[in-house]
């Protein structure tokens, strides 16, 4: 009989202190956006804002973030996060999830757009260089990826992974690495639908042609050179078609009527051809 008033003193002891435990505070639930400096990612950023997605927005140039954040904060939304972080480095990843962690906030969305590329001949650019387009297209989103995974699964969201019209080509002399990331990229986006659909988590790839950004500066491409001549597509138009895309859950996403064309005559080309026609393409000299 005492025994059995212990028990129950005892509960009555504890229920207080359970009581008095805090709620679980309900994360932040954010899109997270890589590369939103500039050109298609921060036009991602600006299509995504006006759709009611509260951001995380992930570049080098914290100025630059943080004047897009004046900017869509002037427009009503709420102020994305900055995260300024160089995804070329190693542990800035990790870092990335602790600025998130720090501010309450959880990646429902993630969108993998930072990415790089050199024209040139492998062995004439400099090999750190070409070192680095696999650090950010192509180990970074990975890690990125994989770290925030566990949250995207249980918020059952989204992925959307910038790819290229380049990621279908049999590969591109002139930009070696970067065609090789994109149609690893491409390949990845295509094997993670297929992995995390029963999930409830949708991935896809968009794949631009010929976009005017900041892109080719980086890349040493002359605006008068053949390759710019090809019709194109604008950033914003990227990504209002990236987004259409991963809500409807689409696999690949091809903006434009050429780019589309352009793939879907790609398979009944001979691949000595296409390599060809790509490295005549690529000598940064006009039409």
């Amino acid at each position: 009989m005492s025994s059995e008033a212990d028990t129950t003193s005892l509960a009555r002891e504890e229920r207080p202190e359970a009581e008095a435990r805090p709620a679980e505070v309900r994360s932040r639930r954010v899109t997270l956006i890589t590369g939103a400096s500039g050109g298609i990612g921060a036009d991602l950023a600006r299509v995504f804002a006006r759709h009611g997605h509260d951001l995380a927005l992930v570049a080098r140039s914290g100025d630059k973030l943080e004047a897009l954040a004046d900017e869509l904060t002037a427009a009503g939304t709420p102020r994305p996060l900055v995260i300024a972080a160089d995804l070329t480095k190693a542990g800035a990843v990790a870092e990335v999830a602790a600025v998130l962690k720090a501010a309450g906030a959880s990646p429902g969305i993630l969108v993998n757009n930072a990415g790089f590329g050199l024209l040139g001949e492998a062995f004439k650019l400099d090999a750190k260089e070409q070192l680095a387009i696999a650090d950010l297209n192509i180990r970074a989103v990975m890690e990125m990826t994989l770290t925030f995974l566990p949250a995207i699964c249980a918020a059952q969201g989204k992925i959307l992974n910038v790819a290229s019209v380049a990621g279908y080509f049999p590969g591109g002399p002139g930009m070696a690495a970067y065609y090789a990331s994109k149609a690893f990229l491409l390949s990845y986006s295509r094997a993670l639908h297929q992995e995390l659909r029963g999930l409830g988590v949708t991935v896809s790839a968009v794949c631009p042609g010929y976009t005017a950004t900041g892109f080719q500066m980086r890349a040493g491409i002359n605006t008068r050179a053949a390759l710019a001549q090809f019709p194109s597509t604008t950033a914003l138009e990227v990504a209002e078609a990236g987004y259409k895309g991963l809500m409807a859950g689409r696999r690949e996403i091809v903006p434009g009527f050429f780019n589309r064309l352009t793939v879907l005559l790609l398979p009944f080309l001979p691949k000595p051809l296409l390599l060809s026609i790509v490295s005549r393409l690529q000598k940064n000299r006009p039409l």
